[in-house]
């Protein structure tokens, strides 16, 4: 369903450039979504770009941009995309919080949406363009309605598509919502939040290429019926962008097939395919692996050095160096890798490590293994090892973010680490890249719909994965060590979560399901395909390919054998630790929650926050203050915290007459003794009401730094209150001062 209507206008000349007729038209499609239109428009914004379009639903806006560079890189051997999304606080009307007052290092978000933009594009690029392409999305105008990610997605492919940049699409990109058990296409912001369901889906016409989904434990079926429903709005923006861009008659540029070099090919067969197949065989070692591949290579570089001067089929090597020629065999050796291991599995239906398509490797689990942590979990799968470890805190403790998303904070943290020595390497410790950021979000969101609601368990959790190990399926196996440690924490999570990464092996109509793939199967493979849940559903999805796109009997099948082997996962993370425990650690805060009026807030904090710091001094006690009143109060010692919240009760309760008091005697003076009775408010016992007979001084009845019982009186309208010792009984005495 889309209507397109070219608008062409000349726009006026601005300096003597001479332009082409072309660039002086504005064309512009719109793209219906179940009743919501879509319009992008090109040839008004950024025109010396290769491809520009603006995108647009309801109020939100996005420039996005496809540039290439002239000439290829020759200094690697892989295809240098680079997706971006630029967040500009202009969108919103805001100017940004920072020191400097202007857009620095880019938020989570805004990360998480360029890898969208990136994963479904990638493979649809020819083999062996190695051009600098660079994929722009700008933020130009946020409605805080419509989610832009989605946009950013469909506006890259409509981008490339207008460009003359080699690219096998277009493809479309759409969201999909679960409300009332009714699919919804690009929900709104506050659909989301009633939504079951947050899916989102990039394909061409008949595949899919990438899937990206949280959810609140539903089906396999539920999600498969929403694939399908997202593959008829895909066919039709599809569709659209092929009409869009045959106005353009723009020529792609083309790409002459790299040859093989026969002799060469023959010789790195002969010389490495020995080492190659050991390294296949029941190896469940990383590093015996590689021990066989790098033997497999020093073979090859042996073989080429000895034969280049002999072979006229290899004369085009004389000249390299021993690093270039190590290098091409590195990469010939990895090209044979790939062809016997795709083989052996699609014949034999044998792994490198020895397993079957549908088994998992060794898993272990261990919980509360480091005593001053709140909840630690220690998974390991195979040679793959994660240990989560799992930080309590207050509200104050939350996240605040500062971003055109409508979302402000996060009271559920999880960070994701994967150092060098996890693989054997040498690697500088950085910032979280995008990689770290990618697999923490995920893991993250696979927990979220578990977790116990803020009235009923109201702390801040942090989750901090670290790799120890990797070998495949790092970011599931992080998933598996948040629920460990944080039921070894005492969070009361709604049910466990375990997760598994599925791997495919396609040739032609051919093709098999691989159940916990490792680092070999993810790097060789087509498909990384991450499913994580309960017994009673999915929780969330994550689903990238290196091929043409997969169908949905190919996902249906990747499915049920995700279940069946989560389900597995579950009950070997159940023997470690089958339900969470029943107490906090003692070195975790014990949180004790009160709700006040708003207008006693300022009474808590007190001027220029004196109160609440002096509270905080005398008791050790956090306390953290919300805007609707209420009151966090934390500690790990439970006596402190009570403390605390006692001195907070007193600044907010209201003084009632007639009501009997325990005071502190502050002062003396001639007239009587002045008494407080709550924090901050004191009162005064007149000379006449310190005893039921006539007192010649004050002090032959109390002294300063006295604990003594009194009645109000009364309360005048300036808020003075007086308070009397006479007839309060024995009995009222005895309660008041035990308090």
């Amino acid at each position: 369903m889309s209507s397109v209507k070219n608008i062409e206008k000349k726009e006026e000349e601005k300096d003597t450039r001479q332009t082409s007729s072309k660039s002086k038209e504005v064309r512009e499609t719109v793209v219906n979504v179940t009743g919501k239109d879509i319009t992008i428009q090109t040839g008004k914004l950024a025109k010396q770009a290769n491809g520009s379009v603006t995108i647009r639903c309801g109020d939100t806006v996005l420039l996005v941009t496809a540039v290439k560079s002239d000439e290829p890189r020759k200094d690697i051997d892989f295809f240098p995309l680079l997706c971006d999304f630029e967040e500009r606080f202009t969108s919103v009307g805001r100017i940004p919080g920072s020191f400097n007052r202007r857009e620095n290092k880019p938020p989570d978000k805004s990360t998480l949406t360029a890898r969208l933009m990136d994963r479904p594009l990638r493979p649809l690029f020819p083999e062996n363009y190695y051009n600098d392409v660079q994929v722009v999305a700008t933020a130009l105008s946020i409605d805080q309605v419509n989610p832009p990610d989605v946009l950013a997605m469909l506006g890259a492919s409509f981008a490339l598509s207008i460009s003359d940049i080699p690219f096998n699409g277009p493809i479309g990109a759409v969201r999909v919502g679960l409300i009332h058990n009714k699919f919804i296409a690009n929900p709104t912001f506050e659909e989301l939040e009633k939504s079951d369901l947050d899916l989102i889906v990039a394909g061409t016409s008949d595949s899919i290429m990438m899937v990206e989904a949280g959810a609140n434990l539903v089906t396999e079926d539920v999600i498969l019926n929403a694939l399908a429903f997202a593959q008829t709005i895909i066919k039709q923006q599809v569709e659209s962008q092929k009409q869009f861009a045959s106005q353009y008659g723009l020529k792609k540029v083309e790409l002459v097939p790299a040859k093989a070099d026969k002799a060469l090919v023959e010789l790195v067969e002969k010389n490495a395919k020995d080492s190659l197949l050991k390294s296949m065989d029941n190896v469940k070692d990383k590093n015996v692996h590689k021990k066989f591949i790098k033997e497999a290579i020093e073979k090859v570089v042996s073989a080429i050095e000895e034969q280049k001067e002999k072979s006229k089929f290899l004369t085009d090597l004389k000249d390299k160096s021993q690093d270039e020629i190590k290098k091409i065999a590195k990469s010939q050796v990895n090209i044979l890798e790939e062809k016997l291991m795709r083989k052996k599995i699609l014949e034999e239906g044998v792994r490198a490590d020895g397993r079957k398509c549908n088994e998992i490797r060794t898993i272990t689990c261990e919980v509360g293994i480091l005593e001053r942590v709140h909840g630690t979990g220690l998974f390991t799968r195979g040679t793959t090892q994660v240990l989560s470890s799992c930080t309590l805190g207050t509200s104050g403790d939350a996240q605040k973010l500062d971003s055109i998303d409508p979302q402000t904070e996060r009271k559920y943290i999880h960070h994701y680490n994967f150092p060098g020595y996890s693989v054997g390497e040498v690697k500088p410790s950085r910032t979280p890249g995008r990689r770290e950021i990618g697999h923490g979000a995920l893991a993250e969101r696979a927990l979220s719909p578990v977790l116990p609601d803020k009235e009923h368990f109201p702390y801040t959790i942090r989750v901090v994965s670290e790799v120890l190990e990797s070998n495949g399926s790092t970011s599931m196996a992080s998933t598996c060590g948040s629920t460990l440690c944080l039921m070894d924490a005492g969070v009361p999570i709604k049910a466990p979560i375990a997760g598994i990464a599925m791997g495919l092996i396609k040739e032609g109509d051919k093709f098999a399901i691989l159940t916990d793939i490792q680092g070999l199967e993810d790097f060789l493979g087509d498909m990384d395909f991450k499913v994580t849940g309960s017994k009673k559903g999915v929780s969330a999805l994550q689903m990238d390919i290196k091929i043409g796109g997969i169908t949905l009997e190919i996902m249906k099948i990747a499915l049920e054998q995700a279940k069946i082997g989560r389900l597995y996962i579950l009950e070997k993370m159940l023997e470690a630790i089958p339900k969470p425990r029943t107490e906090l650690s003692k070195w975790a805060p014990r949180i004790l929650t009160m709700k006040v009026d708003m207008s006693d807030i300022g009474t808590i904090i007190g001027p220029g926050g004196k109160m609440i710091r002096r509270i905080t001094e005398e008791t050790g006690a956090k306390i953290d203050i919300e805007e609707d009143g209420t009151v966090l109060i934390a500690s790990p010692d439970n006596d402190k915290a009570y403390k605390a919240k006692k001195w907070v009760q007193g600044l907010v309760e209201k003084i009632q007459p007639g009501a009997v008091y325990s005071g502190k005697v502050l002062r003396t003076a001639q007239i009587g003794a002045f008494v407080e009775i709550l924090p901050n408010k004191e009162g005064m016992v007149h000379i006449s009401q310190l005893q039921d007979k006539r007192t010649e001084r004050v002090e032959d009845v109390v002294k300063v730094g006295d604990i003594i019982a009194v009645r109000v009186r009364e309360v005048d309208e300036r808020g003075r209150i007086s308070l009397t010792m006479r007839g309060i009984t024995k009995e009222e005495q005895d309660k008041v001062l035990a308090q």
